[in-house]
């Protein structure tokens, strides 16, 4: 179905607004669509890192403690696995690529400044 001029108009319009919106265009790129994610994935680290501490130091005091810090680690592994798997291998990559990127920009910083380079 075609549209008619009014339609075209205001379609275009609407492109225009999207292509100029930072914000918009932040939200929807790779690294803004798996921000949370990502947010996610680091809290679940710090929890197992946490459960562990727990893990080792309840083995001491009494084995039912030192169970709740295994519960800890085993929940924070699961958050971690499922958020990975709603990343999907494409959002994988993604984040990948953009730490990748971001290593090497910090590394070419630190080259310009000690003189290396």
């Amino acid at each position: 179905m075609a549209l008619n001029e009014e339609e075209e108009r205001i379609l275009r319009q609407i492109e225009d607004q999207l292509r100029d919106d930072q914000r918009f265009a932040d939200v929807v790129s790779p690294k803004g669509l798996y921000r949370h994610s990502i947010k996610t994935i680091r809290w679940a680290v710090l929890g197992m890192v946490a459960g562990l501490v727990v893990l080792i130091a309840a083995l001491s005091v009494h084995f039912m403690l030192s169970f709740v810090g295994f519960l800890i680690m085993l929940s924070c592994g699961l958050v971690i696995e499922r958020q990975v798997r709603q990343m999907s291998k494409v959002g994988l990559a993604d984040v990948t690529a953009s730490l990748r990127n971001a290593r090497s920009a910090s590394s070419r910083l630190k080259d310009r400044f000690t003189g290396d380079a």
